[in-house]
């Protein structure tokens, strides 16, 4: 294990720049918006943006403000962020983010949850997935949810931690439940802001429920047919895909930042949701690590087909701990509880707010914080 701090050399940032002075743009259809895609207006005033106006430098040194590492775990190099707190009894918690997230999503929540609150203060972890950032890519084949969640058992272990809770959106979703299955002697709680609840057979399961409810099954129907272009790219032509976003700070900035318009409680452009420099600093993660394709690979690993898929995001997940679920409005999938609860059986926190969405610790940080300790607090 040893100490990680992030400095990019400057000639990366000076390609970056040519990069974006040399773009190639498409035309588009008129007047579609972002029905069919990332609109050109409004991508031509981002790169803009991100060319003459963003300061990867002043990202740099905040995320630096953060105790980073990297450790060798089953073969595969994790980053990760280790932020103790001052207070005494703090919990140990790991937070995994997802795709297209990463580390950065959590970064204004570290301080709330390690100082904020003397009674229920913890200890934050905050790894990059292998494949995904300064994690750098998998060394290997195999890496799906499961291995992930093994090392991240290890790396607590390593951290000294013999009880901590998990929570995660996302592939942190997933992650953090399979935690809970591989290391349910130290795993004392399980939290989600993203849950997947998928229909049962039986059509006679649908029988009472509201209007709220049946929005989101039709939220689900409308998702399943047009929102799951970039998974199944990414869970079957990985590898393909990286030559494009590798080698286009466009095309990567588009990849990355239609998923924030999608995912996010925002209305004309994502920017309703999360600042602009936010935003870069997430894809800056991803373009100077190269890892587009690297992080893609969980995909294909572990929901390559539909019947993965299915398995993977919809459960069971007999857990022997209580799992909190967080329900953001605006997230890409709509829970029913209901559902929730058969494939949940320790399923003991439930709260549904009235906004926010996918990457709710950088839309909501007081809301996403106030229900992991609420979530704690229900542990004792």
């Amino acid at each position: 294990m040893r100490p990680f701090r992030i400095d990019i050399p400057q000639a990366d940032l000076d390609d970056l720049h040519r990069r974006l002075d040399a773009a190639r743009w498409p035309g588009e259809v008129p007047g579609v918006g972002w029905e069919r895609g990332v609109p050109l207006d409004y991508l031509r005033d981002l790169a803009e943006y991100w060319r003459t106006e963003y300061d990867w430098r002043a990202a740099e040194a905040r995320l630096n403000r953060y105790p980073q590492f990297v450790t060798e775990i089953d073969g595969a190099n994790v980053h990760f962020l280790h932020v103790r707190s001052p207070h005494p009894g703090a919990v140990p918690l790991i937070l995994t983010h997802g795709w297209p997230g990463s580390f950065a999503e959590f970064v204004d929540v570290i301080e709330p949850l390690t100082t904020g609150d003397p009674d229920n203060a913890f200890h934050v972890v905050v790894p990059s997935i292998p494949g995904f950032g300064f994690s750098g890519p998998a060394p290997e084949a195999g890496w799906d949810v499961p291995r992930v969640a093994r090392a991240w058992a290890e790396l607590m272990h390593r951290l000294g931690y013999d009880r901590y809770i998990a929570q995660g959106g996302d592939w942190g979703k997933v992650i953090s439940l399979n935690l809970g299955l591989a290391d349910p002697g130290h795993v004392i709680g399980v939290h989600l802001n993203m849950l997947v609840t998928f229909p049962p057979d039986d059509p006679a399961a649908l029988a009472g429920l509201d209007e709220a409810d049946l929005a989101k099954l039709g939220h689900a129907q409308w998702f399943a047919d047009d929102g799951l272009g970039w998974q199944k790219i990414q869970s079957t032509r990985p590898q393909t895909l990286a030559y494009g976003l590798t080698d286009s700070p466009i095309g990567q900035l588009a990849w990355i930042v239609e998923k924030f318009k999608e995912w996010t409680d925002s209305d004309k452009s994502p920017e309703d949701a999360i600042d602009r420099d936010r935003l870069l600093t997430n894809v800056m993660i991803y373009w100077l690590t190269a890892t587009a394709g690297s992080s893609a690979q969980i995909y294909y690993e572990t929901t390559h087909l539909a019947a993965d898929f299915v398995r993977t995001w919809g459960g069971p997940w007999p857990l022997e701990m209580p799992v909190g679920v967080a329900v953001f409005p605006a997230d890409a999938s709509r829970p029913v509880r209901r559902f929730a609860e058969r494939v949940l059986p320790t399923l003991s926190h439930w709260t549904e707010f009235d906004r926010g969405g996918h990457f709710a610790a950088m839309e909501q940080p007081e809301l996403f914080v106030g229900d992991v300790r609420a979530f704690a607090r229900s542990l004792r």
